[in-house]
């Protein structure tokens, strides 16, 4: 009978069989072993660490946020950047831009320009805005559709439609009094906004307000802002 291995000692050897008394040699059956090589075991651990090690490694990565890829970078000057040709001969020429304040913070770069004119007779303008975002710790992506927090606020009532072939997402919408059309891209942490506005300005004498001057037709209007927006992306992009 083989013995059984103490926890802390050595497997003992197995004892030689026993021959029979008479000096017959019956059918010898050799000893069982049960142990296994230590590298077995040595191997075991390791993998079944790795393997927890690498499950908790992952299980952490899902818990924190992956920060955005920000393929832009954004200057002080962005009307350098953005000039609006396409824009400005669909909506009838700019007398002039203005940027607008920029900022930098470990979160977010942003940056903004402007451009505006008066429309014939002082009856009114329009102007186009444009914004630029560099989301540097978290995606944009969950709450792109939502719009700015202005929009939030007062609401808005027209809906943005899907427009592919520009970044990551695109929307567009226009308004239904015929005043204005947003545009909004996102490609990685990047969110570009676009707004272009047609007011009328109050008559002198009256106080009435001015009929806003002619639109330019909607589906022009909204390929000259892709073109300039596309403009944009790739004047901003980082090589």
């Amino acid at each position: 009978m083989i013995s059984e291995p103490e926890l802390d000692g050595a497997w003992e050897p197995a004892r030689p069989p026993e021959v029979a008394q008479d000096g017959a040699q019956d059918d010898v059956v050799p000893a069982r072993r049960t142990d296994r090589p230590w590298w077995w075991v040595a191997t075991a651990v390791v993998v079944t660490s790795a393997l927890w090690a690498g499950g908790l490694y992952a299980f952490g990565d899902r818990l924190r946020p992956a920060e955005p890829e920000v393929r832009y970078a954004v200057t002080d000057n962005l009307c350098e950047q953005f000039e609006a040709p396409a824009l400005g001969r669909a909506m009838g020429g700019f007398a002039g831009s203005t940027p607008n304040r920029t900022g930098r913070h470990p979160a977010m770069d942003w940056a903004s320009c402007s451009y505006g004119s008066d429309g014939p007779g002082g009856s009114g303008g329009f102007s186009a805005v444009v914004l630029v975002e560099l989301h540097k710790k978290s995606d944009p992506a969950p709450e792109f559709a939502l719009g700015s927090y202005y929009e939030r606020i007062f609401g808005a009532d027209d809906a943005w439609e899907e427009m592919p072939g520009l970044g990551e997402q695109a929307l567009v919408r226009a308004s239904e009094a015929g005043d204005g059309l947003q545009m909004r891209v996102r490609d990685g942490g990047a969110v570009f906004t676009v707004e272009l506005m047609f007011y009328g300005s109050p008559d002198e004498e009256t106080g009435a307000k001015a009929t806003p001057p002619a639109r330019p037709d909607q589906d022009a209007l909204t390929a000259a802002a892709v073109e300039d927006v596309r403009a944009l992306m790739a004047a901003l992009r980082k090589d």
